[in-house]
């Protein structure tokens, strides 16, 4: 039976799966997952409880096996260099002015893992404020996420987007680079939500501001305004996905070149991932970032996959964009692994 766990609830009972977002403007409680192509699938559910409960320290582990180390990277280390190259040529010819390049770990999983103890072992290890379970296997999601980053609040008609552009391993080690990147999304973030939002109500409530999560810090914006009368969450979703931190921008120039140079398709990684109660007028989606999910190869072998990238922008130096993206991933991998304990 599918089920869906966030910070604050939980979800059983599989009613409806749709492809197509129409149903969240009807009624009822909805897990959401919109990968970064743009493949919708939203799972309705009979039931969901309010809930805030951890798990015993200790008791994720046992029942998550581990996947070992070895995992492969769609991009290494030469490739991914080459890619950051071919966006400062690009950025110079003055095609776009930054790209988040990423790669796709991967990792051959057992049928037997059960996807609710690795967010167990994640809840334990790297809490993190727009976590997610999404396990509906007869709707193809397996999703696990620890995401930091909001890609939508909405609470009636008001709407929230927090960008994060700036990772360091402490806030005294930005660079000019991640705050200059931060406001050029932020103001992506902006544009995008001014689709959709009345005129004049868009505005940066807090910029740039240092965010501190385990292992890392991230520089966050906060977007938030107000949305037009009788907008429906397909236009909601035309105007903002994907979302503009995990993209760039200009975001069409930008979606040219991540199709371009990355090899591998992200899926849930950089998309939208989430609940929506439609009857509450409520909704909390993350940016599918620091996330896993599960899928099965074309012999039917089931894999552990996981996203991680770099805004890349003319500042950028290839080996140090290529650290930032080994940074992202190596707690959450190492706690899928069994290398970093809780």
């Amino acid at each position: 039976m599918g089920h869906a766990r966030f910070p604050d609830r939980a979800a059983t009972g599989v009613v409806e799966v749709r492809s197509d977002l129409d149903g969240l403007d009807r009624g009822g409680f909805w897990a959401v997952v919109v990968t970064f192509e743009g493949t919708v699938t939203c799972v309705r559910f009979a039931s969901v409880t309010r809930s805030t409960t951890t798990p015993t320290s200790g008791h994720a582990a046992a029942l998550w096996p581990g996947v070992g180390v070895a995992w492969h990277s769609s991009l290494d280390e030469q490739a991914y260099r080459a890619g950051v190259a071919d966006i400062r040529d690009r950025i110079a010819a003055g095609d776009v002015y930054q790209v988040n390049l990423c790669r796709i770990l991967s990792h051959p999983l057992p049928d037997s893992a059960p996807l609710h103890a690795l967010y167990d072992v994640l809840a334990e290890g790297n809490p993190a404020p727009y976590a997610c379970l999404v396990d509906v296997p007869e709707a193809g999601l397996e999703v696990v996420g620890a995401s930091p980053e909001l890609f939508l609040r909405r609470d009636g008609d008001r709407v929230e987007s927090r960008p994060i552009k700036g990772t360091a391993v402490e806030a005294a080690a930005m660079l000019p680079k991640d705050y200059a990147e931060n406001v050029m999304i932020a103001d992506l973030v902006r544009n995008d939500l001014g689709h959709v939002c009345r005129p004049g109500t868009v505005s940066v409530d807090a910029l740039c501001a240092p965010e501190e999560h385990p292992g890392l810090v991230h520089l966050v914006t906060t977007v938030s305004g107000r949305l037009r009368p009788g907008v429906r969450w397909r236009e909601i979703a035309d105007a903002t996905l994907p979302p503009g931190s995990v993209s760039g921008a200009p975001k069409s120039s930008a979606l040219r070149a991540i199709a371009e140079l990355e090899p591998a398709a992200r899926g849930p990684y950089c998309g939208a991932v989430g609940w929506v109660d439609a009857d509450a007028g409520e909704a909390c989606l993350a940016v599918g970032i620091r996330t896993f999910w599960a899928d099965r190869d074309e012999a039917g072998r089931r894999w552990l996959r996981f996203g991680t990238g770099a805004g890349i922008t003319w500042d950028s130096d290839p080996g140090q964009e290529w650290r930032e993206t080994e940074l992202k991933a190596a707690r959450l991998v190492g706690l899928a692994s069994g290398r970093v304990t809780v």
